[in-house]
C-alpha cells in the first residue's frame, strides 16, 4: 500500500462518525406531509423536508396549550413526523435529538410560531385548541388542512377557519384564516400574528416595509430563528410585548380582517443545526426574499 493511501485511511478514521443517520436506498424520499394524530392527545401534526410543525386539537382544551403553534425542529429532508411518534411510544422520545432533530420549543399557552389571536380590549384572544379537523390533499410536493377554532368571549362566539398549506422546498408554510363571530364572517376584526419570545429568552426584530416580524434564540446547543410574514398592504403594525407572566412576551403582526373575514400570511423556523439558516442576519435574508 502506497504512503499516501496509508494517511489518507489513518485519517478517515480518526474523524468523528456522523451524527446524522447515513442515507441508503430504503430512506423515504423528501415529501410534505399532515395528519392528525389522536394517539398523542390529538396532536395535528406537519412538515416538508425543511420544517415540521404541530398544533393542539381538542384532548388538550382544559390544559395549558392554546392555539399556538409547536416547532418541531428537523435537519433530515426526508418525512420525520410518523417516526418520531412512534418511535416516542416505544420509549425513543422526541425531545431528544438522536440525528434527526427533536421537539425542545417550547409553546404553552404562547403563540408558539404564528399562532393567532383576536384583539378585543387591547388584550390578545387566542381560541384555544382546535376543535375540528380536515384533510384537505396530502401529496409528495404539497399538502393542504384545515384547523377549525371556537372560543366564547364576553357573551360573543369567536371562531376561526384555519386553512394551511405547506409546499416542498418552502421555509414557510401558507395560512389563509377565516374568523368568525356568532357564526358568521367577520371583516374588519383586528387580529394578531404572534411569535413567542420565550419570555424574553428571544430576540425578537421586524421590517415593517417587507412585513415580517422574527426571533432569534439560544436554544439548547444550537439557535433557532422564528418568523411571520405578511403583505406589507395588510399590516396595519407590528407590536412588541414584554411581560413577567410567563408565555406572554411576544412579538406581533398587527392586521384586519377583509371583507370576507380572512387574513392570509406565513410563518416557519430556520434551525442553524439544519445548516442553512447560520445566523440572525441569514434569517433576516431569507425573510426578506
Amino acid at each position: 500500500m502506497k504512503p499516501h493511501t496509508i494517511l489518507l485511511l489513518a485519517l478517515a478514521s480518526a474523524l468523528p462518525a456522523s451524527s446524522e443517520p447515513a442515507a441508503t436506498a430504503d430512506t423515504p424520499k423528501p415529501a410534505t406531509f399532515a395528519r392528525f394524530v389522536p394517539e398523542r392527545m390529538d396532536d395535528f401534526a406537519w412538515e416538508n423536508d425543511l420544517i415540521a410543525f404541530r398544533a393542539y386539537g381538542p384532548a388538550l382544551r382544559d390544559g395549558a396549550e392554546n392555539s399556538g403553534i409547536d416547532c418541531w425542529l428537523k435537519r433530515v429532508p426526508y418525512p420525520i413526523v410518523n417516526k418520531w411518534y412512534a418511535e416516542d411510544k416505544q420509549g425513543k422520545s422526541y425531545h431528544k435529538d438522536h440525528g434527526e432533530g427533536l421537539d425542545s420549543y417550547k409553546v404553552g399557552a404562547s403563540a408558539g410560531c404564528g399562532g393567532t389571536a383576536i384583539l378585543i380590549n387591547g388584550k390578545h384572544e387566542r381560541l384555544e385548541t382546535f376543535t375540528t379537523h380536515e384533510v384537505i390533499a396530502v401529496t409528495p410536493q404539497q399538502s393542504t388542512f384545515k384547523l377549525s377554532y371556537q372560543r366564547e368571549i364576553d357573551g360573543t362566539v369567536y371562531g376561526e377557519q384555519k386553512t394551511i398549506t405547506i409546499t416542498l422546498g418552502k421555509r414557510l408554510f401558507q395560512v389563509e384564516s377565516l374568523f368568525l363571530k356568532d357564526g358568521k364572517p367577520a371583516p374588519g376584526l383586528t387580529v394578531s400574528v404572534g411569535l413567542t419570545t420565550h419570555d424574553g429568552n428571544a430576540t425578537p426584530f421586524s421590517d415593517k416595509d417587507k412585513g415580517w416580524i422574527a426571533t432569534w434564540e439560544t436554544l439548547d446547543d444550537s439557535e433557532l430563528g422564528t418568523g411571520a410574514r405578511i403583505k406589507p398592504a395588510d399590516l396595519a403594525s407590528i407590536t412588541t410585548v414584554e411581560s413577567d407572566v410567563h408565555d406572554e412576551s411576544h412579538i406581533y403582526l398587527i392586521t384586519r380582517t377583509d371583507d370576507a373575514g380572512k387574513i392570509r400570511y406565513e410563518a416557519g423556523y430556520g434551525w442553524k443545526k439544519a445548516g442553512a439558516i447560520q445566523s440572525r442576519d441569514d434569517w433576516a435574508d431569507a425573510l426578506s426574499r
